[in-house]
């Protein structure tokens, strides 16, 4: 067992802690108060944390961001355009209890190819959400 992935090919808690630590770093540097999620494969929360001032809500959207990432398998804010009326997934938004969001901010996460979970930033703008979680995927595996 690493401390980046624990068999079954699920991200470790350690490496879920290196990466909300770092979204903080960041979000301090900005001047923001942010929620992070980093889950599982199956959207099942490994690691959560909400900054002082951070809205009340920002945490349920950042763990949303997170699942919507995981089970897809894609950014979060990928959906956007096509979840709109007259869209290929037009509806997506009230599958899965509600929990799919279609807001940037939410990545997947690969190891050596392999898909790990994923992480989700909330508080900023959408641009500020995904920098973060792409700054803190980076740090902690390189991509």
């Amino acid at each position: 067992m690493s401390d980046k992935v624990v068999p079954g090919n699920d991200i470790a808690l350690a490496a879920a802690l290196r990466m909300i630590a770092d979204v903080v770093v960041g979000a301090e540097w900005q001047g923001l108060a942010v929620s992070v999620a980093v889950v599982d494969r199956a959207g099942n929360v490994v690691a959560s944390g909400r900054m002082p001032g951070a809205a009340l809500g920002t945490m349920r959207f950042a763990t949303d961001k997170a699942y919507t990432s995981a089970i897809w398998q894609y950014p979060s804010g990928a959906f956007r355009e096509s979840s709109q009326p007259g869209g290929d997934d037009w509806g997506l938004t009230s599958t899965e209890s509600g929990r799919i969001v279609v807001y940037d901010g939410g990545l997947p996460i690969h190891v050596a190819g392999e898909f790990v979970g994923a992480i989700g930033v909330s508080g900023g703008t959408g641009e500020q959400d995904a920098a973060l979680a792409a700054a803190a995927r980076g740090v902690e595996f390189g991509v």
